[in-house]
């Protein structure tokens, strides 16, 4: 619908340019600064395209009573700016409008709880207190318009590629999905609830057994989890996406389509597709990670075979890992004692290193404790250059991988070896189906709809070793998109989760629509989702998820700007059958 004039407004500011000069025109929006320059009032009027100049030269009474971010209509000439007054900065810049009406649209401003052109810089409990008055920053509103155009633009590209925009119910059922349930109780049947859906999965699977073959959304999913920089705590969006008689490869090549496309199409420097593909277990021996931010060039070595003898105690019997990182030996002591402190603070007993001299022999800490033939196999295995420092990181296999990783990013960072201009896109994929709960017993550690890899015949085996078609995208250090080929066979479901403690009376009772479909013909499917918010903030370069989201709730879960979580009447809580406990 194309732009029409009425009694607020003939043009917008976008519409505003050399071209009207002359002409009369009105324009409504906020009024954003008020300048007196000797006796004539310059307004800057703001509104959602831009901001235009307003002069009340010979009707400056009109501003009586008038206070930045008042809603006002102004009417007036559109006239040349002098030549040393243009703004190069907006898109108005060499016109202004000379004022001649002005009309109040709604109440008087009061006094601002803070300044909006600086909002950013005002503390978040504030800003979402007043989010329709932070909005009206220029930043962040066009981070919201940015947001628009770039959900807009991956619906074009998921309908070029044959997927049908297809939506799911909000009001759903409980399923264990690794996070707590939003449950909303019913009025109409006793002591029962919904769930607001953690993810639209049983439901994108079920189109598929009716016969759909390519389904996708911009999928809202709640999660009752803590907040992070990069999770919101709540509800956040997903571009959800599902292929009917599908194989890994097929949602590959969907997933960097839409992807690559929309990075390019906003300027966003990236690799290009196909992205590396990494298996869980490369990511983690190389990475320490199974998020890896490949901007990092430096990587993890398997050392734990030539210690494995050792007597040195730090290393004996221990998953020992080393980080070459190429001339740090010029670096400070204290650079070495503030790693050195870093490791400390995460759990580590101590972070052993050796340099390389320009003879190639090593100098360090524990070079003392390394044979001639072990240090032989270190310069040939980690590459090793004179002026070079190796790192060494010993524990068991799962906390040597972790601190490596970590080691890694902190090396990384202090050393400023990461480009922060460029996306580095890679897929990680060969998950383990199982990991081990607290008490040792398998659980699923991903997606429990998803295909083991060898079926049936690997879930017989040691649970632990058995790989699922699973597979994550990982931007810079970031997981961005977690997906799936899924078990379409009762035989195979009914064994996966007996394998995680459950019988399948408890699959016919919590999912028996998926149970009961997969007895009808289910076709063989697979799929994936975008976080779009976390996309979002990669591509504005923001820390948090919230600066890309209108109306967030804070890092506390709440809603400062309506008040939720807020209590209800009695009569509301009677209603849906629920007495509130005392808390103790």
């Amino acid at each position: 619908m194309q732009f029409t004039a009425n009694k607020y407004r003939t043009h917008t500011t976008a519409m505003l340019c050399e071209n009207n000069i002359g002409e009369s025109v009105r324009t409504s929006g906020w009024v954003e600064n008020i300048r007196d320059h000797g006796g004539i009032l310059f307004v800057d009027l703001r509104d959602h395209y831009g901001v235009v100049q307003i002069t009340f030269q010979d009707s400056a009474k009109l501003l009586d009573g008038i206070h930045r971010e008042c809603c006002v209509s102004i009417g007036g000439e559109v006239i040349k700016r002098a030549e040393e007054t243009v703004n190069k900065k907006i898109i108005t810049g060499t016109i202004e409008i000379k004022a001649k009406t002005l009309e109040i649209l709604g109440n008087i401003s009061e006094n601002l709880p803070f300044e909006i052109t600086d909002s950013k810089s005002t503390n978040e409990e504030l800003r979402l207190r007043y989010r329709f008055l932070d909005l009206r920053n220029c930043d962040v509103h066009k981070a919201i318009v940015y947001r628009s155009e770039v959900i807009s633009y991956m619906r074009q590209i998921m309908n070029e590629m044959g997927f049908l925009e297809l939506n799911t119910p909000v009001l759903s059922a409980s399923s264990p999905e690794g996070a707590r349930d939003f449950l909303v109780p019913s009025r109409r049947h006793h002591g029962k609830f919904y769930a607001l859906p953690q993810a639209p999965q049983i439901f994108k699977q079920l189109y598929m057994i009716s016969g759909f073959d390519r389904y996708f959304q911009i999928a809202p999913c709640f999660r009752d989890e803590d907040a992070r920089a990069d999770r919101t705590a709540g509800e956040f969006y997903q571009l959800d996406m599902e292929m009917a008689f599908a194989e890994q490869d097929d949602v590959f090549n969907a997933g960097e389509e839409v992807l690559g496309k929309t990075l390019e199409k906003f300027n966003i420097t990236a690799n290009p597709a196909p992205y590396p593909r990494l298996t869980y277990a490369e990511a983690m021996l190389k990475y320490g990670t199974d998020k890896p931010d490949l901007r990092n060039p430096l990587f993890i070595i398997e050392l734990s075979d030539l210690f494995a003898g050792s007597d040195f105690k730090p290393f004996a019997g221990k998953t020992v890992r080393g980080i070459r990182v190429p001339g740090m030996a010029a670096k400070s002591k204290s650079f070495f004692k503030s790693m050195e402190e870093f490791a400390l603070s995460i759990g580590m007993g101590g972070l052993g290193y050796v340099e390389v001299q320009e003879d190639t022999s090593f100098k360090g800490p524990i070079d003392k404790f390394i044979t001639d033939e072990v240090r032989t196999e270190l310069k040939t295995r980690a590459e090793l250059q004179p002026g070079d420092v190796l790192y060494f990181i010993a524990d068991t296999a799962k906390n040597a991988a972790s601190y490596s990783g970590q080691i890694r990013v902190e090396l990384g960072n202090r050393l400023e070896l990461i480009d922060s201009k460029r996306f580095e896109i890679c897929w990680i994929y060969d998950f383990p189906m199982y990991e081990e709960d607290e008490h040792g017993k398998p659980m699923f550690s991903h997606n429990p709809f998803s295909m083991p890899q060898g079926g049936l015949e690997t879930l017989s085996g040691d649970p632990f070793k058995v790989l699922a078609y699973q597979y994550d995208v990982v931007i810079n250090g970031v997981e961005l998109a977690s997906g799936a080929v899924r078990n379409h066979s009762n035989e195979i479901m009914v064994k996966a989760f007996e394998i995680s403690g459950y019988t399948e009376e408890d699959l016919k009772s919590r999912f028996g629509a998926l149970y009961g479909a997969f007895k009808f013909g289910a076709p063989p499917h697979a799929g994936m989702a975008y976080g779009v918010d976390r996309l979002l903030m990669l591509m504005l370069g923001e820390d948090s998820v919230r600066e890309v989201i209108a109306f967030p709730l804070n890092g506390n879960a709440q809603d400062l700007l309506l008040g939720a979580p807020l209590e209800v009447t009695e009569q509301q809580l009677r209603d849906v059958h629920i007495k509130v406990r005392e808390r103790h």
